[in-house]
């Protein structure tokens, strides 16, 4: 039986260790995520054509960056400008830089 406990314990802490180093590495996103904040980061900023405000990103969900970012890539996402943000980044930048924005707190 203990044996059996400390083999799960050892896979556990051994998953979560993975976890983490797949989640992405917040400082190098803060660097990566310079190109984001020129319209992202300006508070009320609207899109010439068509006129829409775009989405504040800062403390946004992890996995939620992920998926949008990896869909403007792919193309599962339609936005002219984000698609060519998105087919520039790797894997691992947009991990970094989903992990630098999530990591981000808003005051409230």
């Amino acid at each position: 039986m203990t044996r059996a406990l400390l083999l799960a314990l050892a896979l556990l802490s051994a998953t979560a260790a993975f976890a983490d180093e797949t989640k992405g590495d917040a400082a190098e996103g803060r660097l990566k995520a310079y190109t984001c904040t020129g319209c992202h980061g300006i508070t009320g900023w609207k899109n010439a054509y068509p006129n829409y405000h775009v989405p504040r990103i800062v403390g946004q969900n992890y996995d939620y960056l992920i998926a949008a970012l990896t869909e403007y890539k792919t193309g599962d996402r339609n936005h002219p400008t984000m698609r060519a943000q998105g087919e520039s980044l790797s894997e691992a930048d947009i991990r970094d830089i989903a992990a630098f924005l999530s990591s981000i707190k808003i005051a409230e």
